[in-house]
This record gives structure tokens, sequence and C-alpha cells, in this order.
């Protein structure tokens, strides 16, 4: 355990444990029911809880520092009815707003009960929010919490209102966990079974939340349940497809139920997967303590596979001639079929909740996280061994503490570590070998004994030419990276009056990344011995490897103030973000390694000497190394909501939000070594904050407004308009070396701008749920990557010079979910539309067009839609266990969605052949339809899953 675990179990010792903030906060204002008039001293309890307010002159409560769920509250007064409200939600964030109208009574002890109002979770909401609960999560047909956000309206192909993959941060009871390296996704999962509440942001928010420009996903995790619960189950699934072709001809190879084919009856592996998980929750010395503790591990086979034709170290030559009788292929492979998309995620949460008394409270996390995966990739279809695998481990260790000051003031403690390793490589020890104990034939080769057998093989292996797929060989790109983040949050809350709730706070992260690329050599390369192999890396001087550590440090402060008056809700806040990269950059770019020594020369053109007779360098052309600088960042946030009589919210919201690029665009490159071609290097750029080839924060100006409407008591409907402006996206600028070398420094000159509409309805009546999104939506910039233009300059293409469509715009996205939920029995079924994003259209070169300077996502795709489907039916009871089984289908009507297409068809699995293309395919294996027909241009197709739950 090293010193910064030590210290955190110490701290965790101390204070008793710790808890986590992520909390709601129930206001309203208590009535005298004949006349109107406030009422004074009415006793206000949360039932199920210690928690409870007395109503103040005004005839106002607020109860503030509630965790997020279901509850009811009781409201009593001495000569009145006790009025019950139920179904009171509460969620992370929020104001849940219950008023209260007591009538006299004469009769002790009576009550009267009632359910709480649609509008009153909806007036505070000065922003697009939505807040999934673990009952509306348990009921949807989705795997993960990613596909719950995936159905959110405003979520359009994986991208939060128009903004690049990497503009969203994602949390777990509100504590940053964004894999910061590649700034894409979270580097923390917890299962759905583990999430009290879900929120997400598509729109703007409050000055709380940084580092992220397009939304905001928060998880706050379950506590342990006040009684023991514990629930086992296990599941299995596979693919029932029509497969549109069959046998050879099929689209996805051997994809049979459980792996069963014709000539294969020992592959129940193939194409089947396992899902187990577990469930234990409860409480320990009564009230005091409680535990949480979940387990899943998923093994998934995948739809995607090849067959072991060739093995790694087979070498086939189709270089001799036309003639097939000159050939030579070696294909030693077993014919067996291969996965080549597997997956295995193994995931472990244990918390631990502490109640040290009335006022306190606190939790201990530990999240483990084990992923291996395999992406699939064509051209090792025939030699599948031979294809890079991926594994990801994470550890994940939170400390939290909340304590009530006062029944109006409360703070917040978080302390976080994060242990990340991630690894893409066949085999992690580059130079991984065995040593022969006995003379032995090992991959077609002979060994004497204690000879070396090394894992890597030979590269002469690796070809593609002819057939265009590796007839052997494999991926020689070795990556490991390690980043460790420490994170300190504090957060304190003041209910300062009925009007104002102040909220301030501080966070600071560091961390620690170790990055290892290397390309893996042939230590014989180039010389007389090249068919004797030998692995090695080279060092971070050379172009073949890119190793560094680095240890960024950021710091936020933030206030805000929520002002809450009887009809109107504002949300005013202003953050202010640091960010030390805490590296060196290059002084001069056309000569960032000093690759070259330049010497002053006197007039005649001849080098100046000392008086120590060394060559005068020329500085202004040399580098030195300077420290890049600490860059701060201030921005305003502005939400407002009105509420129109008692069934409708009116809002609107404004805000500058800035993220930093992710740490790739800062440290890729760290010896600043410039490859010998042009277009063959890019540069990671520390020069923080520099106007000219510098790199700085991006930056989104975002506006909306929106209506929520109550048409009937079950019917609700929500419309949203937005529009941003982003600013000074991540971009890659060409930079010519004093020896006419080009290459690509990241740097911000990307623009972009999205406006969209959503309509969402949402409808309950008894067991019958009924959500509708749609959103309609228009994406554009000048790139939709950082490398486009760079890419463009490289293949001598022009830049692009006006707004263009981004790959991922899509005008039309639409889910309907609907689900129905009964004593013994219950089923959901959610369907997807959506109308395409883009692709480029690429003519042939004999057409016309193909002297047309085309700009890129100039077409869009075909539309797709598929349907999502899981059920449930509860077994009678059996020796004290309830028990029920569990169906799931996704893509219940098999529909094989276009997810890629061909650039000169705007189709999947088609191309455009010319003649001169069958002549150059040489092979006696395969046709040359082969290469364009790849099984991943498809959607997953029908999967069945069935599995028995035992809760105890």
């Amino acid at each position: 355990m090293n010193k910064f675990k030590t210290t955190l179990v110490i701290f965790c010792l101390t204070l008793a444990g710790l808890y986590g903030q992520t909390t709601g906060k129930i206001a309203g204002k208590i009535v005298d029911g004949g006349n109107g008039e406030p009422l004074i001293g009415v006793n206000v309890i949360l039932e199920g809880t210690s928690q409870g307010a007395i109503s103040d002159l005004d005839g106002y409560y607020n109860l503030i520092n509630i965790r997020p769920g279901s509850y009811t509250l009781k409201f009593s007064m001495i000569g009145y009815e006790i009025n019950v409200l139920e179904d009171v939600r509460v969620s992370t964030n929020r104001t849940t707003y219950a008023d209260a109208s007591l009538n006299t009574s004469t009769l002790e002890g009576s009550e009267v009960i009632v359910t709480a109002s649609k509008i009153s979770t909806k007036k505070d909401q000065t922003s697009t929010v939505k807040n999934i609960s673990a009952d509306d999560i348990a009921v949807l047909p989705v795997e993960n919490i990613g596909a719950v956000v995936g159905m959110q309206a405003g979520v359009v192909a994986g991208h939060f209102r128009g903004g690049r993959s990497g503009e969203v941060s994602y949390l777990i009871d509100g504590i940053q966990v964004d894999e910061v390296y590649g700034g894409n996704n979270a580097v923390v999962s917890i299962e759905t079974e583990a999430v009290q509440d879900l929120e997400v942001i598509t729109g703007t928010f409050n000055a709380e939340y940084g580092k992220a420009m397009s939304g905001i996903v928060n998880a706050v995790t379950k506590d342990g349940s006040p009684e023991f619960h514990m629930s086992v189950s296990s599941s299995i699934a596979t693919y029932f497809t029509n497969n549109e072709y069959q046998g050879e001809d099929s689209i996805f190879l051997a994809l049979e139920p459980f792996g069963f084919t014709d000539n294969e009856d020992d592959h129940f592996n193939l194409n089947t997967n396992y899902d187990n998980k577990f469930m234990i929750s409860g409480p320990i010395l009564g009230d005091r303590i409680g535990f949480f503790v979940n387990y899943r591990n998923q093994v998934t086979a995948g739809h995607l596979n090849g067959i072991r034709h060739f093995n790694v170290w087979d070498e086939s030559n189709y270089r001799l001639g036309s003639d097939p009788g000159d050939w030579i292929t070696e294909d030693t492979g077993d014919s067996t079929y291969v996965s080549m998309n597997s997956s295995e995620n193994t995931s472990l949460m244990v918390k631990l909740s502490f109640k040290l008394g009335p006022k306190m409270r606190s939790s201990f996390m530990y999240n483990k996280n084990d992923d291996q995966w395999q992406g699939y990739n064509h051209t090792y279809k025939y030699n599948p061994d031979g294809a890079i695998k991926e594994q990801a481990h994470t550890e994940f260790y939170t400390f939290q503490f909340n304590h009530m000051l006062t029944n109006k003031l409360f703070y917040d403690l978080k302390l976080s570590q994060t242990d990340n390793y991630y690894g893409s490589y066949l085999f992690e020890d580059p130079e991984d070998h065995f040593i022969a104990d006995a003379v032995m034939n090992y991959q077609g080769t002979w060994y004497a004994k204690g000879d070396t057998v090394w894992s890597y093989v030979n590269d002469l292996y690796a070809n593609t030419y002819g057939p265009g797929f590796f007839t052997g060989g494999q991926a020689k790109d070795h990556t490991i990276r390690e980043t460790n983040t420490k994170n300190l949050k504090f957060d304190m809350t003041w209910q300062a009056n009925n009007r104002h709730s102040f909220k301030t706070g501080f966070q600071m992260s560091n961390h620690d990344i170790y990055n290892e690329y290397q390309l893996i050599q042939n230590q014989n390369a180039g010389g007389d011995n090249e068919n004797i192999y030998r692995p090695r890396v080279l060092g971070n001087n050379t172009i073949y490897a890119d190793i560094y550590k680095k240890s960024p440090v950021e710091k936020s402060f933030y206030l805000q103030d929520k002002m809450e008056f009887n009809e109107m809700v504002i949300n005013l806040g202003l953050r202010f973000d640091s960010f030390d990269a805490n590296t060196v950059y290059p002084s001069q770019r056309r000569n960032p390694a000093n690759s070259s020594i330049y010497a002053l020369k006197d007039s005649a053109g001849n080098p100046l000497y000392d008086a120590d007779s060394n060559i005068v360098l020329d500085e202004t052309r040399m580098s030195t190394y300077l420290k890049s600088k600490t860059v701060n960042q201030v921005s305003p946030r502005f939400g407002l909501a009105y509420q129109l009589g008692n069934r409708a919210v009116l809002h609107f919201s404004y805000g500058h939000f800035f993220q930093m690029p992710a740490y790739y665009a800062m440290y890729s490159n760290d010896a600043f070594l410039v490859g010998p071609s042009d277009f063959g290097t890019t540069m990671g750029n520390a020069n923080l904050g520099a106007d000219s080839l510098g790199l700085n924060a991006q930056k989104t100006v975002s506006y909306e407004i929106g209506l929520w409407q109550e048409l009937t008591p079950q019917l609700g409907l929500e419309i949203n308009l937005y529009y941003r402006d982003i600013y000074d996206l991540l971009s890659t600028a060409v930079v010519s070396t004093y020896n006419q070398i080009r290459y690509g420094l990241y740097t911000n000159k990307d623009y972009g701008n999205v406006r969209g509409l959503e309509l969402k309805l949402d409808y309950g009546v008894g067991g019958l749920r009924t959500n509708l999104n749609y959103t309609l939506q228009y994406t554009k910039g000048n790139s939709d990557n950082p490398l486009q233009t760079f890419n463009r300059a490289g293949s001598s293409v022009d830049e692009v010079n006006r707004m263009i469509a981004m790959s991922w715009d899509q005008r039309h996205t639409f889910n309907l979910s609907i689900g129905y939920s009964a004593s013994y029995y219950g089923a959901h079924l959610t369907g997807y539309y959506n109308s395409g994003t883009t692709y480029t259209f690429s003519p042939q070169s004999e057409s016309p067009l193909a002297r047309i300077n085309l700009a890129p996502n100039n077409e869009y795709r075909s539309a797709s839609y598929h349907v999502d489907l899981t059920a449930y039916i509860q077994i009678p009871q059996v020796l004290g266990f309830n028990s029920r089984v569990n169906i799931s289908v996704y893509n219940l009507l098999d529909r094989y969605n276009e997810v890629a297409v061909n650039g000169a068809t705007g189709r999947a699995y088609t191309a455009i052949v010319r003649d001169s293309d069958l002549a150059s395919h040489r092979s006696n294996f395969n046709e040359y339809e082969d290469r364009y027909k790849n099984p991943s241009m498809f959607s997953t197709p029908r999967q069945i899953k069935i599995g028995l739950e035992v809760d105890i």
C-alpha cells in the first residue's frame, strides 16, 4: 500500500468513516387550508430518516442534504389534520417542492394522504437535466450505464448535443473519473444495480461542474439497505439471426446459436455469452453501519468470428508471378473458428456507510474493474492469433464525509484515488520467451535444448500482398499506460434563508502518468542474419518509441447562488479553473529536438568560432526547453426557471464552458523527434496560453430555452431549443522544419456550432410507463477530428474552408420506451430510430466528380432502427427464496443496420470493382469480394439472453 493509500486509511479510521455529497433538498410552504394564512411551527418529518424541520414565521421549511430516493413527508400540528405526502422524489442537486395545506380537525391523529405532483420536481430545472432513479433503470433493456445515457434526448450517435466525444465529464458520487489521457470515456465503471440515481445533464450546467463542454454524467451509488438483502443471478446469451446469407456466404461467419456448426461440435463457447451477478446489502450494528457489495462477471464471445487458416509463423508469397503454380502458400492453421471481438469484464464494488450521529455520515468505497477485449480487424480474418488485444485494470478508492453543522449548513469532504493500467499488445513483455528444455519443433522451426524461443515472430511473415489479408505475422504495436489520480474535493452548502442557497467548493487533482509506446523491431533487421529473429524495443531517442512520465495538476474553485422565489428560480455561478501541465516544450518548432546544428556565420558564409575553438551556435535556430505555463480560466454560469401556473415551467440558461484538451495533445512525442518523411509525425504541445502555435483551453458558449408542461396528471411534455458555439477546438497545425520536413503540432484553430430541438413525453399510470424522446439537430464545423486538416494536407488535398457537417451529424433521433410492471411479471420494449450519420462520398477516378475537391462528410448513411425487449416472470416462492426468470432480446427484429459504408457506394458490404482490382488479387483461398465484405460494417444481430435471479 503506497503512502497515499496509507494516509487515506488512517484518515478513515480517525474520523470513523465519511459520506458522499450528491444530495438533494425538499422545500415548501405550509398554509391553513381554511384561510390560506401561513402556519408557524408545523412539524415536518421525513419518514425513515432522522431529518425534520419546523415551519418558520412565513410558513416555509427547508430540508437539505437528503440522499436521492423516494420519501414520505408528514406534516403535523396540534388542532390540524396530519397531512401525509407520499412519493416525494429527491434527485441529485435538485430541489423538490412540497407545499402543504392543513385543515383544522377536532379528531386527534386523523390523516390525509396525498401524492406529490409532477411539478414538485420541475420547478427548479433551469437547464436540461434528466434524473433516472434505480427503479427506472431496473426495468430498462440495458446492460450498462452507457446504454441508459444513450437513450436520453440530446445524446446523438454517442455525442452530447453535437460536441466531440471528449467533451463529457463522468462522475461517481460527485467525483470525476474521466480517462484523462485520451479524454473519451470514464476510467471507472459501475453496474446499473449499484446506482441509486443517475444524473444526466445535456444542457448547460452549474458552476460546480467543470472540465466539460457538452455534458455531465453523475452516478450516485447505493448505500447499505436497512434490512439484509442478497441477490444472485446467472444468464446465458447467444445469437439467433437469419444471417441473410447462409453457409460460406453468411455475413457473420459461423454465427450459429451457441457455436454449433455442421462440422464443429465442440465450440460451445463460440457465439455464447455468460453473465453472472451477485449483490449483498444490509446493516451492521443496527443502523450505525451499512454495507453494499456488488459483483459482476461477463464473458462475451462476440458475433464477429475469424478462421485460423494461417498461424502467425506461416510464410506465404504471392509476388512470384500471376501463375498460381508459382505461389507459395503456407497454411498450417487448424481451420478453427475464432472469436475476434470477444471480451471479459469483471467489476467489484464494496461500500461501507457509517452513521456517526444525527449530524454526521460517512462512507468508504472500493471499486475494481478488470477488462479484456479485442476489436475486430478484418485483415486478420484468416490469421486471428496475430491481431492485437487490449486490457484495462482500474482500482478506485473513495473516502467521503458529510457533516451537518446546523439545519441550514453542511459540508462534504471527498478524498479519492484512481489507479488505472491500460495495455494494448499481444504479449506484455516485448521479449516474452521460454527456454527449450529439449530438442523441439515449435512454430515450424527446430530448436535445440537451451535455445531461446521468442513469442513474437519475424516481421517477414506479416504479408497481405495478393489476398488482401494477413497470411502470417503479428501486430507489433506495444502500448502500456499507467495513470494514478489523487483527488481532493470540498463543498459547502448554506441555506441562508428561504430565498438563497449558497454553494461553494474547491477541488485539486494530481495526476501521475506513465506512457510507454514501442514498436517491436527485429534486432537483426537489414543485416545478414535478418531471418534469425530476435525482438527488441528501442528507447525514447528514436521514432519507434514514446516513453515518458508526467505529473499535471488541476485546481478549481466555484461559487454559486440558487435563488428560489415563489414562481422563479435563478442559478447564478462563477467557476475558476487552473491547469499546470508540469512539463517543457521546445522554443524553436522548426528544430524541436536540435537534430540539426546551426552555426552563426560571417559575411563570407563561414562558421564563427569562440575563444575555445567551439562553433558559435545560431541560438535563433536552436531549441531551448521552456517550462510550461499555468493557465487559468473563469467561466460564468446562469440559469432561470419560471413557473407558469401550476402545470408549466419555462427555463433559460447561458454559460461559458472551458476544457483543456486531452493529455495526449500535450505530451505525445515527448522527445520532439521529427521522422524523415513529410506528414509522418505528430507532436504534443505544452506551450499553454500562447497566441501563436500554442495550446489553449477549448471553449463553448451555450444557450438554451425550454418549457415543461403537465398536460394531464399522468402526462408531461418537455421542449428544449439550444444553440452552441464551440471555439478553439483541438486541431493540428502543419510546421516545416529547417530541413523542409513537415509535421503536425497540436494546437487550437477548429470551430463548430450546434443547434437543435429536443422533445420529451413521459406518461405513467399504475404499472404502465411510456417515454418518448426526439432530437432534431444540426452539427457543423470546419473539422470533425483534430487530425483531419493535417491528414488532408498530407494527401495534397485543400484545407476545408467552409462549414461542413460533422461525421456524427444526424438529423433525426427518436427513442420510444413502453413498459408494464405487475406483481408477478413485467415487460419493457424500447425502439430506436436514427436517420443516419454522414460519410464521405469518394467517387472512382473514372468519374468526373473525382476532379472536384469534395468536402468531407458530404453524404448521409441510410436510416436505421432496432427494438430491444426485456421481460421477467416471478416464480412461486420456494424454501423462502424469491426467484424470477429474466429474458432480454436485443435487436428483436434482427435488423442489419449499417454502421459503416463504402465511400464509393454509400452502402455496407459493397464496392465498385474494376478489372484491374480483380487482376491484382492473388489467392488460392479467397475471392476479391472478401476484402470489402466486412461484417463489422453491420450492427450486432439479434441476441437472446435468458437468466435466473434468486433473491433472499
